[in-house]
C-alpha cells in the first residue's frame, strides 16, 4: 500500500464536524490502496468530546500524538472563565454582552496568533516530522484546516522534503465568515494573506468543500481548485431509530451562532401558534448543540420558550437518531458575504436521515443546489416570510395527514466511501 500522512488538529476523542471529515476518509482509505498515518495533538483544546467516534478508527492505525502548547489557559484566566470550561467556536457567545476582556482578547488573537492559536506547534512539528519521515517515508502528505497552522506544518515539510502535498480547506482562510471580526491590523491581514498565498502556491493539490468557495480561492490564487464535499457514512445509519416523533418537531443539529439565527422563522412559528390551536398543541422545537444568546432571545421575544427543548451535546449516533425521528430538519445558513459556498456538514446526514429539510438562506447558493438536486426539501430566502409561512403550513398539513415524507434523489455521490475515492484520485495524480 501507498502511505499518506494526514496532519489534522481534530481527531477522536474530540467531537464535532471538524473531526469527521478525515476520520471517515481514514476509515476507507485502505479500500483504495492507501495506508493513512495520523499526526494530531495529544492535548488539543476541543469544543466538545465524543468518544463514540473512536469506533471508526481503523484497526492498527498509526496515530502519532504530540503535545501542543496553546494559549487558552491564559486566555480563560484573562476573561474570567474556568480552566475546565470549553471555548466556543465561530464567535458564538452565550453572554448577553461580551466583556471588555473578551473584545480585547479577540484583537490579541487576530493580530498576534497568526494564523491561529496553534502557531506554537508549527516549528516543533516540522522538526519532529522531518526526522520521522526520513525514517518512515510516505508517498504523500495531507493537511486539513482550519486551524491553518496544519497547512503551515505541511508547507514546512514541503520545503524540506519535497513530498507531494494535498491541502484540504474545510473552511476558507481570509474569506471565512468571521474574518472581519478578528479586528486585524493591516500588518496582520497582510501576513494572513501571504501565508494563504504560499499554501495555495506550493501545495500540489488544493481541495475545498464547495463550488463557490473554489471560485473564491481561485480569485485569491489562479490555479486549479478541486471540490470534494463533506458527506455521510452509510454505516452510521445501520440500526437507526426511525420511529417519527408524535410532535411536529423542528430539529436543528449543531452550533447556531448569531449569523445563523433564523429570526423570521421564529416570527412565523409564533404567528402559527397564535392562529392555529392544533399547531400550538403539536409544535416542538429541538436545538441540539451550542446556541448563541441571540437565538434564545429571539425565541423568547416570540413567546416560543414553552415549545423549546435544548440539548447541549449528544454522541454522534444519538444525534442521528434525533435527525431520523424529526418531522422537519432545520438548516439555517450564515447571513454573511461568503454564504453562497456554505454547505454545513449536517446537510449530508440530513439527506441520509430522509427527513424534509427546511433551509433558510440564498436560493442560489451551494446548499440550495444540493437540496434542489436531491429534492430533499425547501430553500427559502432570509427575508421571504410569505414563502416561509406557506412552506411551514404545507409541511404541518402533511404532518397532520401522516404524509410528511421525502425520498432524496441521487445522494449516493455524497457517501463517505465515494468521496474517499475522489481524494484517492487526487493523491494518485500527485504521487506517481
Amino acid at each position: 500500500m501507498k502511505k499518506v500522512l494526514i496532519i489534522t488538529y481534530y481527531w477522536p476523542p474530540s467531537g464535532g464536524a471538524g473531526v469527521q471529515r478525515w476520520l471517515k476518509f481514514a476509515k476507507y482509505l485502505r479500500e483504495f490502496g492507501w495506508e493513512p498515518i495520523i499526526y494530531t495533538p495529544e492535548n488539543p483544546e476541543a469544543p466538545v468530546r465524543d468518544s463514540s467516534l473512536e469506533k471508526d478508527i481503523p484497526d492498527n492505525l498509526t496515530v502519532i500524538k504530540r503535545k501542543i502548547w496553546e494559549p487558552y489557559t491564559a486566555y480563560k484566566k484573562f476573561i474570567g472563565q474556568k480552566k475546565e470550561q470549553k471555548i466556543n467556536a465561530g464567535f458564538l457567545s452565550e453572554n448577553k454582552k461580551p466583556k471588555l476582556s473578551e473584545i480585547f482578547s479577540v484583537w490579541i488573537r487576530g493580530n498576534f496568533f497568526i494564523p491561529d492559536a496553534r502557531k506554537f506547534w508549527i516549528k516543533p512539528s516540522i522538526k519532529f516530522l522531518t526526522n520521522y519521515l526520513k525514517n518512515n517515508p510516505v508517498d504523500a502528505i495531507i493537511s486539513t484546516g482550519p486551524p491553518h497552522s496544519m497547512h503551515m506544518i505541511a508547507l514546512g515539510l514541503k520545503h524540506r522534503l519535497g513530498i507531494p502535498w494535498l491541502a484540504d480547506f474545510r473552511d476558507p482562510w481570509t474569506n471565512i465568515d468571521f474574518y472581519d471580526k478578528l479586528k486585524l491590523t493591516s500588518w496582520a491581514d497582510s501576513i494572513h494573506k501571504r501565508m494563504e498565498n504560499e499554501v495555495l502556491l506550493r501545495a500540489d493539490k488544493v481541495v475545498t468543500v464547495s463550488w463557490n468557495w473554489a471560485v473564491d480561492f481561485k480569485k485569491i490564487f489562479d490555479r486549479e481548485i478541486n471540490i470534494v464535499t463533506n458527506g455521510f457514512d452509510e454505516s452510521d445509519f445501520d440500526n437507526i431509530n426511525q420511529e417519527l416523533s408524535s410532535k411536529f418537531s423542528i430539529v436543528h443539529i449543531g452550533a447556531m451562532n448569531k449569523d445563523r439565527n433564523p429570526v423570521n422563522l421564529w416570527k412565523v412559528i409564533s404567528l402559527l401558534v397564535e392562529n392555529n390551536a392544533s399547531f400550538k398543541n403539536d409544535i416542538e422545537i429541538i436545538l441540539i448543540g451550542k446556541n448563541d444568546i441571540s437565538v434564545f432571545e429571539s425565541i423568547k421575544d416570540n413567546n416560543l420558550k414553552p415549545y423549546l427543548q435544548t440539548i447541549d451535546y449528544l454522541p454522534h449516533k444519538e444525534v442521528l437518531d434525533f435527525a431520523s425521528r424529526a418531522q422537519l430538519l432545520l438548516l439555517p445558513l450564515n447571513n454573511t458575504p461568503n454564504v453562497l459556498g456554505i454547505i454545513p456538514g449536517k446537510i449530508f446526514e440530513y439527506l441520509a436521515a430522509k427527513r424534509p429539510i427546511l433551509c433558510i438562506g440564498p436560493v442560489n447558493g451551494d446548499s440550495a443546489r444540493i437540496i434542489t438536486k436531491t429534492q430533499a426539501g425547501s430553500v427559502i430566502d432570509y427575508k421571504d416570510m410569505d414563502k416561509l409561512f406557506k412552506e411551514l403550513n404545507k409541511y404541518y398539513k402533511l404532518f397532520q395527514k401522516d404524509s410528511l415524507f421525502v425520498k432524496p434523489m441521487e445522494i449516493k455521490e455524497f457517501s463517505r466511501r465515494n468521496l474517499c475515492g475522489q481524494i484517492v484520485k487526487l493523491l494518485t495524480q500527485i504521487s506517481k
